[in-house]
């Protein structure tokens, strides 16, 4: 079997001496540098598969080797040892191009895992492969295809630039956040963004943080012993432990109580968490994304989201285009829908052109579900535009009504229907309130929920009771 080659940076003999014998137990070969002008000259010399470099050199700054081997060394993830506790200098490295970043006194479990990551991403030398080095075996070839499965459609300019944004930080483990409007796809970009990357052989665990009551969040998120409190009958592993190797996805992150972005905070930095009623802490491997419609910039000048948890996911920003900002993409999206759908149906041209002068206020996800009542009520093989039933058809340049500006109000049509027995004719009324209220808030559940004086799990029971799911 190939052995993988590496680059460790470090003026401490110490550290060195460590990080060698780490690396040789884990098959890897090592070069050692004390200084970056040793580091140039190696890399002119090896082709290597990782580099582990440390923030402070006698004749330099770790960072600056990040950004050379960013310009000439693509392929080769660097990852960053800073002094512990040191966050601004492990956030720099990673907006630099680290691949990851360790903290001394170096964990060696947090460093095997590390290793263990970035070698995923190494390649043999021969050009044009993308064959792993070592054992393939242990990353199923079905779990790095799985992308294959989920697909982000269009050829507009902006998301052809977003597809090589999601490949570039697919290398990464730096944290990003994912922005954008409500229905724009923001979880399929995560998805794409795990798959492509080191971890996709392992769990992808989304979470809306919004649907989670207050009371339950620490419990949820990092795990609870049995009999730690009333109710603990026995041991739940949390969301973390469920995401270790892989990827947890916030999304709505904006939704969780600053005493649980105080915990959260803990457990990105230190990279282990503490279940409710453990007396010690346990190491975790976790990438974290996050997500949400919010403007979190906002939130925090208001105080509602804690500055140093802001900083600390939002290392990269991948901010996902909206319906209305790509048009183009629209018969592509509208063709693959129907496909899923399992209909033959078409639109026809005036259904298309309809459709591209709508402003989307629930983009990709209102779409879908525009199209799915059409195929319904459509009983040709060609969808009209009055089978699409829009309630208006503003351009993508007019100014969409807030959800409070408009009260809701179930139309003219649902009233028609008086003669229908009460139970169904009271159905459709309810129907019609919470499909104006997705609308509204852009089809953010949590949002609908509060406009409509509900709870989010009244909601979620009414949406499926009423086939709106």
């Amino acid at each position: 079997m190939e052995r993988y080659l590496a680059l460790i940076v470090d003026d401490e003999p110490d550290i060195l001496e460590l990080l060698e014998m780490t690396l040789s137990r884990m098959d890897v070969d090592c070069h050692s540098a004390s200084n970056l002008g040793k580091a140039y000259e190696l890399l002119e010399q090896h082709s290597f598969d990782l580099c582990l470099t440390d923030m402070r050199l006698p004749d330099g700054d770790g960072i600056d080797l990040v950004r050379h081997m960013q310009q000439r060394y693509t392929r080769t993830p660097i990852a960053m040892i800073t002094a512990h506790g040191n966050m601004k200098l492990a956030i720099n490295a990673l907006k630099a191009g680290a691949f990851d970043f360790v903290s001394k006194p170096v964990d060696l479990s947090v460093l095997r895992n590390l290793v263990s990551t970035a070698l995923k991403l190494s390649y043999k030398a021969a050009a044009g492969t993308d064959k792993l080095k070592g054992e393939p075996e242990n990353i199923p070839t079905s779990k790095l295809a799985s992308d294959s499965e989920q697909q982000l459609l269009g050829e507009s300019l902006v998301m052809n630039k977003t597809r090589a944004t999601i490949e570039k930080l697919a290398r990464s483990q730096a944290p990003v956040y994912i922005s954008g409007e409500s229905g724009s796809g923001k979880e399929l970009v995560a998805r794409l963004i795990h798959n492509k990357g080191p971890r996709a052989d392992q769990a992808f665990i989304p979470v809306n943080c919004g649907a989670i009551p207050q009371d339950l969040m620490e419990s949820e998120f990092f795990g609870h012993k049995k009999g730690s409190f009333t109710g603990a009958v026995a041991d739940k592993q949390g969301l973390f432990q469920a995401a270790d190797g892989g990827t947890l996805f916030l999304d709505e992150v904006a939704e969780l109580p600053l005493h649980m972005q105080v915990k959260l905070l803990r457990a990105i930095q230190e990279k282990s968490i503490r279940p409710i009623g453990e007396q010690k802490e346990i190491p975790i491997d976790v990438r974290v994304l996050s997500a949400t419609h919010k403007d979190l910039d906002t939130l925090v000048k208001e105080g509602a989201f804690r500055q140093d948890l802001f900083y600390r996911i939002n290392v990269i920003e991948l901010n996902v285009p909206s319906l209305k900002q790509r048009v183009d993409d629209i018969p592509i999206l509208a063709e693959n829908i129907l496909r899923k759908l399992g209909t033959s149906q078409k639109l026809d041209d005036d259904a298309l052109q309809m459709l591209q002068n709508y402003s989307f206020p629930g983009n990709v996800r209102e779409l879908e579900n525009i199209l799915e009542r059409a195929v319904t009520l459509c009983d040709t093989d060609t969808i009209s535009a009055g089978d699409l039933q829009l309630r208006h058809t503003d351009t993508p340049d007019s100014a969409t009504p807030s959800a409070e500006a408009t009260p809701i109000t179930p139309n003219a049509q649902a009233n028609l229907n008086a003669e229908l027995p009460l139970e169904d004719y009271l159905g459709n009324i309810e129907k019609e309130a919470i499909q104006q209220a997705l609308e509204k808030t852009r089809y953010n559940k949590t949002a609908a929920a509060k406009l409509l004086g509900i709870t989010f799990r009244a909601l979620r029971y009414k949406l499926k009771k009423l086939g709106l799911e």
